[in-house]
This record gives C-alpha cells, sequence and structure tokens, in this order.
C-alpha cells in the first residue's frame, strides 16, 4: 500500500514510517522540511497522490491554548481536505488517553478539537489513543529543572515505547477504519517522580525532584486519569526494558 504519514520526521512518525516499510508499504512523508506544509497545504496534493491512507502523528509543543488549538484544527482541517480530494480511504490520527477528563491543559484542548474534526470530517477514520511514553517523565523534569532540581507532578501513568505506539499505528493504518480505537497502553502502572529518577539515574544524571500539583499538571490529571480504560491493548515493552537501553547509551 502507498501510506503518507504526517509528521514524519518527529519521533513516533520516524518510527512508524519505519515499520510500514519493514512490512513492505511504500511510505510518503509529510513534513515541511521535506517540501509538504500542512497548515498551507502547500505540496500537500501530490503527497497524497495514490495514496490508500495517511498517519498523522503531528505534534504541537505550544502553551498556550487558542495557538495548540488553532494549530491542531488547521492542520487537521487542511489534511482531511486533501485526503478526500485524493481518495484517500483511511485517516489514522494518533491521540492521547484521558484528554476528556482534563479541561486545563492546552495540549489536551488540541488534540480534543483534532479528534473532533477527524470523526465529523468527510474520510473514513480510525482514532488511536496511547498513553504517555517511557521518556515522558524525564522531558516534563526537563522543562522545570534549575540548578539540579525540578518540580514535578506525581501523576499515575501506565507509560509505553514509542516503537509500541508506531506498530499499532502501522497495524491498523493498513486495515479498514475502525472508528475510536480501544486505548494503547504499556504493560504497567508508574509513578511520574519515581520514573523520572529511574531515568535519571540510568543517564547518570543527580537531579533533585520536588514533587508537587502547583506546576503544569494541576490535580485534575490526578488518580486513574491518565490510565488505559477497560479492554485496552497492551504493549509489551516494559519501563524496566527501556531503562536498560538508556544505561546502554
Amino acid at each position: 500500500m502507498r501510506i503518507a504519514v504526517a509528521g514524519a520526521t518527529g519521533n513516533i512518525g520516524s518510527l512508524t514510517t519505519a515499520a510500514l516499510k519493514g512490512a513492505g508499504h511504500e511510505v510518503v512523508p509529510l513534513s515541511r522540511s521535506l517540501g509538504v506544509d500542512l497548515t498551507t497545504g502547500d505540496g500537500l496534493d501530490d503527497a497524497l497522490a495514490g495514496a490508500a491512507a495517511v498517519v498523522d502523528t503531528t505534534n504541537h509543543t505550544g502553551t498556550e491554548r487558542s495557538q495548540t488549538v488553532d494549530f491542531f484544527g488547521t492542520t487537521t482541517r487542511t489534511l482531511l481536505t486533501a485526503e478526500e480530494k485524493a481518495g484517500v480511504r483511511h485517516h489514522v490520527v494518533l491521540s492521547i488517553v484521558g484528554i476528556d477528563a482534563v479541561e486545563g491543559n492546552a495540549h489536551y484542548a488540541g488534540k480534543r478539537e483534532q479528534e473532533r474534526l477527524v470523526a465529523d470530517g468527510p474520510v473514513p477514520w480510525t482514532i488511536v489513543r496511547a498513553t504517555q511514553f517511557h521518556d515522558f517523565a524525564a522531558m516534563v523534569a526537563s522543562w522545570t529543572e534549575q540548578d539540579g532540581v525540578a518540580a514535578l507532578a506525581p501523576l499515575l501513568v501506565q507509560p509505553i515505547a514509542p516503537a509500541d505506539v508506531a506498530d499499532v499505528l502501522a497495524e491498523i493504518a493498513v486495515g479498514e477504519p475502525q472508528g475510536r480505537y480501544r486505548d494503547v497502553a504499556g504493560p504497567e502502572t508508574q509513578d511520574l517522580v519515581d520514573m523520572a529518577r529511574r531515568t535519571h539515574a540510568a543517564r547518570g544524571r543527580d537531579v533533585r525532584l520536588v514533587p508537587t500539583w502547583s506546576g503544569l499538571f494541576g490535580t485534575s490529571m490526578a488518580g486513574n486519569v491518565l490510565l488505559p480504560g477497560e479492554g485496552a491493548r497492551l504493549a509489551p515493552t516494559t519501563f524496566d526494558a527501556w531503562l536498560a537501553e538508556q544505561r546502554e547509551v
């Protein structure tokens, strides 16, 4: 099959591209650095010619709600319009477990808008919600780290390996549209602060972690909010296995 991957140069996009190519499919990367602009549509019609499916793994790092909603809204509308014109039969989008229960998070607001547009759009679709990735804890700690100290919310998560997410997306992309797919998560529940501590230790870094709900993630994300729902698909790679790889780097 000919499958286009939006955000192909990012972490999940590159892994999804590799998984699809490994299964023998032709992959068309959709990325601004490769001449395709998802905000304006430049280069998109040519890139989607003959594509049977599109996998959207695009991401946005902004922290302003309006900016994030606008980004996901614009890129999703542009993609869906071009896909309908090209005769694409399946739109697959990667989303996040728990976004319905967290109102104050700008990124989650953007993903909700993305999901809404896909579900109401003209192209048959599958929405895949995944939990946080294994490197999420250390990444969040890096946002607040100063002088060897980082503030971090004690979130309860069930982290998943990025490669496992990519494998699921690649598998779904070559199949029939399924609507809202079951949640996808890692095999074990973890505490975010402990994950950050263990990741820093594996990488040989000395960072003092301060658990707090006063930062970017508030109490609306506490408890089971970010955990997968009943009947979730559990990926095989454990956090310990991922940590072992960090020690080898």
